[in-house]
């Protein structure tokens, strides 16, 4: 009953927190009311969700609440993030990405696929698949912006949002913590996949599990080079997304057409 009042609020506060980063990047003060919004907007679209979930006596996984679910987890990453790390400007794209998929979800409700119907097994290759998506989303973001950043810099024409974007080198080092915590959960995905689904034919899973391999294998050697070769700058931009396109792919491309094209389960 409550649960649109709640959903429109959620997304207010989004939209207002987006909108003061982006006065505080063309010069207004600084009073750190945009991350108090997003932490309001976060935490009455976790309330949004868990009303739906109790509303349906379950977790709705259809492809909009997904999404809802994955702009949740990332806004909430940044903003935990945002605590020890100069990266609260980032939520000027993440923040109106959250808003986007919050009112998707409220806008075209899907036929409930619940999480409740399936065994803890199940539940942990789903929740840890959208914990590996939704950081792995943050690190293909950085890799966008660090690659704009870096040609700006080379030349000697940097634009205001860039340069209220934090340096370089910590951008660079956080790119590579979001991809480690991602790869661990992606990895811990594709464990319980393997061991838990018992067909992956019948399911309409080998495309997602062969394209998710493919996102584990280029973000595994990325990490691999980056320690043993110093990967560095275009390098790593390139194959974070190239590895988070696949990864896309996997997990929207395949929900995408099974749910909304053909009509599938």
């Amino acid at each position: 009953m409550y649960t649109t009042p709640i959903g429109l609020f959620s997304i207010l506060c989004y939209a207002i927190a987006a909108t003061v980063i982006v006065k505080e990047i063309f010069g207004a003060k600084q009073h750190g009311i945009s991350m108090q919004l997003a932490w309001v907007g976060a935490g009455l679209h976790s309330v949004y969700i868990v009303m739906n979930v109790q509303n349906h006596d379950g977790f709705d996984f259809g492809f909009f609440s997904t999404a809802s679910l994955a702009g949740l987890v990332i806004s909430f990453l940044l903003l935990i993030a945002s605590l020890d790390k100069p990266v609260a400007k980032l939520g000027v794209l993440i923040f109106p990405v959250a808003t986007a998929m919050l009112a998707l979800d409220m806008s075209y409700p899907t036929a409930p696929r619940l999480l409740i119907n399936h065994n803890w097994q199940m539940s942990t290759h789903i929740l840890t698949s959208i914990l590996a998506f939704s950081l792995l989303n943050i690190a293909a973001l950085q890799a966008i912006l660090l690659a704009v950043q870096d040609q700006q810099l080379r030349r000697h024409h940097p634009k205001r949002f860039m340069l209220a974007l934090p340096p370089l080198q910590a951008m660079e080092s956080l790119l590579f913590q979001m991809i480690a915590t991602g790869l661990l959960f992606l990895t811990a995905s594709l464990l319980t996949g393997f061991f838990f689904i018992e067909d992956l034919f019948a399911q309409h899973l080998v495309h997602k599990t062969v394209l998710s391999i493919i996102a584990w294998v280029i973000f595994s050697a990325l990490l691999f080079g980056r320690v043993r070769y110093g990967w560095r700058g275009q390098s790593a931009i390139q194959w974070t997304l190239i590895g988070f396109t696949s990864l896309l792919l996997a997990y929207f491309g395949s929900k995408l057409v099974l749910e909304l094209i053909l009509k599938k389960i």
